[in-house]
């Protein structure tokens, strides 16, 4: 009896061995972590502010390699995947009236050229879809150009055409101040109620040469306005969701949102604290109304002080700014899609342009795979994080070219 017994037995063992019986082995769950990083490498993934070329102006350095300050350069945009940031080219409001607003922004378009002639092998100047999917393919980061602010123009549409040729792909019309454009979201002055009739017509030339009208900073007013003549669809390069900001009109509200992916535009979320986050938001503004004031007794000093160095001033008796979390961006995301669809969201991160404000986990340009890995936790699938990280904005930039290759201003 015993032996029958060591023979079944025996025959089991072998039939398990060959599969047979047994319950199928389960794999084990990818690692989120990993996963990022795998979705990062092998994506293009376009961040529609940064805000490097301003930075340089006030301290030089070698973005090709390391840096010791800055949220931007080359080893950790590589690091984090990074494919295509839009070079800023900004030009503070108060030139509006000083003069210089397009001296300034050809030595701002000047300097990103430096930094592709000094490493052409990392860098090059994209001005179309076109390129940056072939400098993707080459492993060449894409550099593309946007304006914030539309001060340089001064007055000439001939200046949007001068601008488009040195490589300008989208052009926000206003800043912190109202100018002869537009509007502005954070300046009580509403001398146009919206757009200016030069504003209005810049926004038909931009869609004729093949311009992104960008409706970050401007007002409400002028946001409706452009949206109801823009014969393309627009972006938003950098704001928020209003709906976590209640009163902070830079973000864009609920029905902007929708009446945004309506007109087949994107919104490119804002990273900041102070953009994703009430409490934070609470403390910048304590923080620019008292900076404000500081610079009424310091006339000596200019703008670029109140966003560079006064914080460090108001933190000495206020405390540090409260940090929003990688949580509360990633909440944007979702906000968004949930109101319209996934084909209407990407990055604006605003790195280099929002001082040491931003969220844990989304210090610099390396933490791109930390957002990434966020979204996988939250469901988005590799296909919808491929969208939110470039494809949507490539979309978009794709049909403003598409739209102005039917007009006879963009040739």
């Amino acid at each position: 009896m015993t032996n029958k017994i060591l023979a079944v037995a025996v025959a089991a063992t072998m039939l398990a061995a060959c599969g047979k019986d047994t319950a199928p082995v389960e794999e084990p769950a990818p690692d989120p972590a990993v996963e990022a990083k795998r979705i990062a490498a092998s994506s293009i993934i376009v961040d529609s502010h940064v805000d490097v070329p301003y930075r340089l102006q006030a301290k030089p350095e070698d973005v090709a390699h390391a840096t010791g300050s800055g949220d931007f350069d080359y080893p950790r945009a590589l690091s984090g995947g990074l494919n295509a940031p839009f070079m800023s080219i900004y030009t503070p409001a108060a030139l509006e009236a000083a003069g210089g607003s397009r001296e300034l922004a050809d030595k701002l378009i000047d300097s990103v050229e430096e930094i592709v002639a000094g490493a052409p092998e990392k860098f090059a100047i994209a001005r179309s879809v076109a390129d940056v999917r072939a400098h993707f393919d080459a492993g060449i980061m894409s550099l593309p150009l946007g304006m914030e602010n539309g001060s340089p123009i001064e007055g000439d549409l001939a200046s949007l055409r001068h601008f488009y040729d040195r490589g300008i792909r989208y052009v926000t019309p206003a800043h912190s101040l109202s100018n002869h454009l537009s509007d502005s979201s954070y300046d009580d002055n509403r001398q146009w109620g919206g757009l200016s009739e030069f504003g209005r017509e810049a926004i038909l030339e931009m869609n004729r040469l093949g311009i992104m009208v960008d409706v970050s900073h401007v007002s409400d007013d002028a946001f409706w306005q452009i949206i109801e003549m823009s014969q393309a669809p627009v972006i938003a390069s950098h704001s928020s969701a209003r709906h976590f900001t209640p009163g902070f009109e830079r973000n864009m509200s609920d029905e902007m949102i929708v009446a945004l992916a309506e007109n087949g535009g994107v919104i490119q979320i804002n990273f900041g604290s102070t953009f994703v986050n009430q409490v934070a938001r609470d403390y910048g503004d304590a923080l620019m109304a008292a900076g404000k004031l500081y610079l009424q007794d310091h006339p000596e000093l200019t703008e670029a002080f109140l966003y560079r160095n006064y914080r460090e001033i108001y933190e000495v008796e206020h405390g540090p700014m409260p940090f929003a979390s990688l949580d509360d961006v990633l909440d944007h995301f979702d906000h968004v899609v949930k109101l319209t669809s996934i084909d209407n969201v990407g990055i604006g991160s605003d790195f280099d342009g929002v001082g040491d404000s931003l969220p844990t986990g989304l210090k610099d340009v390396s933490h791109y795979p930390n957002l990434i890995e966020g979204l996988l936790q939250r469901g988005y699938s590799e296909e919808d994080i491929r969208k939110i990280l470039g494809e949507n904005l490539l979309r978009v930039w794709a049909a403003v070219e598409a739209y102005a290759a039917t007009t006879s201003s963009s040739t």
